[in-house]
């Protein structure tokens, strides 16, 4: 099954270049707000967000930090597209949560790289987890509970 990306810009070149990148490796749903974003993942989840930093009506940063705030959206990586190489704006969307940036004019094998990078290290977390739920499981089923427990138990003992 496809990982889904969306790729959120106001310029509809950058868009129609990202899907045109994107479309033989990914979903790719463009958007040319930050509103429409938050419309359209009421009904899609995305897998990695491709989000501008300059947008009208509701900028990158808005929207990346509405996004982090909510437990719901917090851990889907965003992946900042900006014309500026700056960075003191890197740094504001670093604290903010973005998980990385990509200079615009973006080239093809960086953009493709970058995401594929980004969700392996989601998947990868996502099936450590697992397996780190599933060895407590077996040690609490082995131990019995945490109640069985003394107290007073030591290793020493």
């Amino acid at each position: 099954m496809l990982k889904t990306i969306f790729v959120v810009d106001d310029n509809d070149t950058n868009l129609s270049m990202a899907r045109d990148t994107l479309r033989d490796h990914y979903r790719v749903l463009t958007l040319p707000s930050a509103h429409k974003l938050f419309a359209m993942i009421e009904k899609v989840t995305p897998d990695l967000i491709l989000l501008d930093i300059e947008m009208p009506e509701m900028d990158g940063f808005e929207a990346l930090e509405l996004l982090k705030s909510n437990p719901a959206l917090s851990q889907i990586p965003v992946i900042m597209l900006t014309g500026m190489a700056d960075s003191e704006m890197e740094i504001r969307g670093f604290r903010l949560g973005a998980a990385d940036f990509i200079a615009k004019p973006f080239s093809a094998p960086v953009l493709i790289n970058r995401i594929r990078s980004h969700l392996d290290i989601e998947e990868l977390i996502r099936e450590r987890t697992t397996q780190l739920e599933d060895k407590i499981k077996q040690l609490e089923a082995l131990l019995g509970g945490a109640a069985s427990i003394p107290a007073d138990f030591t290793e020493n003992q």
